[in-house]
């Protein structure tokens, strides 16, 4: 008698429910571009979605309690001069976000608490280096202030966000950089390259520790890292099929498991959550959303369910778990973006009949805080994210669940460096040497968001906006100068004209007259003769 022994797993009912359209975003124009990004970021904050935008690139920022129809003239997040190709929000600093374009240059930027009441277009940071498009951009999990960032130029820089100087500048690519992922501590890096290698590097000296064929189709792959270790990626075979595979560090040429899922042509983005080690496989126009877990026994990569709608999707950002909420058992949420202008919120949940905390959906999960400076960093020194329990430590924001150091330490204090404006103008050396000693704490109450420790009764805050009142006003007034030397030049023009015209109406009369009073004397002369010969004819006629 043989029967059939079903995997025992937490995770085998979790299911995908789509919220109703008035709790989702409505009338968002997705960025049209070709390039393979998700188009959107989400954190416990804030959602950021790349939109179309005339005269360059832009994205738009929402809080998550602005639901339902957006207006077409939100405001917007439009430094770029090209179209936004990436966007990513700072694991440490749930206000600061930063963006790669087109135009070749990184910006980093600062979100205001309850979003942009007119569109920003001052970064805190530029960070210039690469010479063509810059499409990927990736935060340090545990490092504060380090951020990668890859272009079509095929070079990888790490940089120090709050000095703006480059750590590391990785150049062996020989193609375009299609993905690129830390590991848990971030002492490793893997990336995916169109030469269709995987390679992992040493990302302090860019020097590559191993490296071997991806996947051997000619489409774009994506590789990234599982909290223990392994490597999960994504591409195609020869035959355009889309494949999965895992693959150990140290033997990256013969993967665990390599599965073939189906022909679509869609690039395949994996979401992964280290909590639950569950990954999401979302497909670029794909309308499903398959989820698997990984396991330490075969076959490794166990496949759960498939979360199907009606709609393609056009990109898809994942919620960390610390935006979840773990009163309905709630273990993901993702913010689909469909090609009709929606983002539809899908909610991940594991049915359980109690109300009480689940703590084996749980675990320690990702803070806010950051485990070490950049500098420590840099200097060799690794330390894995900090960790907290939603348990001790949650409170009730708009539906979901955020620590509540979140809501009191989310000040720019400990990002200083990032987010102070006069340190980017100074020089680098300066900047970091004086917001890591003695402006340290003046910086975090002058960039306190609630402006609560004010320096001569006016704080940086203040400052930074009466400045850009009076640039607005300065531009205000050089464009009504313009306007009024244009409409003076116009007046002289139709004066001239006008002068011209009655020259022209006076010559013409007066010659007019001439003529007249020529004709008057020849016709008054010829009286003359005629009443002269008259005269004559009279006398003679009297003389005979």
């Amino acid at each position: 008698m043989s029967f059939r022994v079903v995997r025992s797993s937490k995770f085998r009912h979790v299911y995908g429910q789509a919220l109703k359209r008035e709790q989702c975003y409505d009338n968002i124009r997705v960025s049209k571009s070709s390039w393979d990004s998700t188009f959107c970021a989400v954190n416990p904050k804030f959602l950021a979605i790349i939109v179309e935008s005339a005269g360059g690139g832009a994205f738009i920022v929402l809080p998550h309690s602005k639901v339902g129809r957006i207006a077409a003239d939100h405001p917007l997040v439009g430094g770029h001069k090209g179209p936004v190709l990436d966007i990513a929000w700072c694991p440490h600093n749930d206000n600061v976000i930063a963006s790669g374009s087109e135009d070749c240059v990184v910006k980093v930027w600062q979100i205001p608490d309850g979003g942009l009441s007119r569109t920003l277009t001052e970064p805190v940071v530029d960070l210039v280096f690469h010479q063509r498009r810059v499409g990927l951009v990736v935060w340090h999990p545990s490092a504060l202030n380090v951020l990668l960032t890859a272009g079509s130029d095929n070079q990888v820089v790490i940089w120090n966000v709050g000095t703006g100087e480059i750590l590391v500048h990785i150049d062996s690519h020989p193609d375009i950089v299609y993905s690129a992922c830390f590991n848990w501590d971030g002492s490793k890096l893997v990336t995916t390259c169109k030469d269709k290698k995987i390679r992992i590097y040493d990302p302090r000296t860019g020097e590559v520790e191993s490296e071997a064929v991806c996947h051997e189709g000619s489409k774009a792959t994506r590789a990234i890292f599982l909290r223990h270790g392994l490597i999960f990626t994504t591409g195609f075979n020869r035959s355009s099929e889309r494949q999965y595979s895992l693959r150990a560090p140290d033997a990256l040429s013969d993967p665990i498991v390599m599965v073939e899922l189906d022909t679509s042509n869609g690039v395949m983005f994996p979401l992964y959550d280290p909590d639950t080690n569950l990954i999401y496989l979302c497909g670029k126009g794909d309308s499903v959303i398959r989820y698997f877990e990984v396991t330490p026994e075969p076959p490794f990569v166990h496949y759960i369910n498939t979360f199907q709608t009606p709609d393609p999707q056009r990109g898809i950002g994942m919620m960390p778990k610390r935006g979840c909420d773990v009163t309905t058992c709630e273990i993901a949420k993702f913010y689909r973006l469909n090609n009709n202008g929606l983002c539809q919120v899908i909610s991940m949940t594991v049915p359980r009949k109690s109300d009480l905390f689940q703590e084996d959906l749980y675990p320690d999960t990702l803070a806010e805080d950051a485990a070490i400076t950049a500098e420590k960093w840099i200097m060799g020194e690794d330390a894995d994210p900090i960790t907290f329990s939603l348990k001790d430590r949650v409170s009730i924001v708009q539906g979901g669940y955020v620590s509540q150091s979140a809501n009191k330490s989310l000040s720019v204090s400990k990002k200083a460096n990032i987010l102070n404006k006069a340190a980017v103008g100074t020089s680098k050396s300066a900047s970091s040497a004086t917001l890591g000693s003695s402006s340290g704490g003046s910086s975090a109450a002058n960039n306190n968001s609630g402006g609560s420790a004010p320096v001569s009764g006016i704080t940086e805050k203040d400052l930074r906006d009466i400045t850009d009142e009076i640039r607005k006003l300065k531009a205000i007034i050089v464009k009504h100068e313009n306007r009024i030397r244009a409409l003076e030049a116009t007046i002289r023009e139709q004066e001239d004209n006008t002068d011209s015209v009655a020259a022209k109406s006076n010559n013409t009369s007066s010659s007019n007259d001439t003529k007249a009073n020529a004709a008057d004397s020849n016709s008054t002369k010829e009286d003359a003769n005629g009443s002269a010969g008259t005269t004559s004819a009279a006398t003679a006629s009297d003389d005979v």
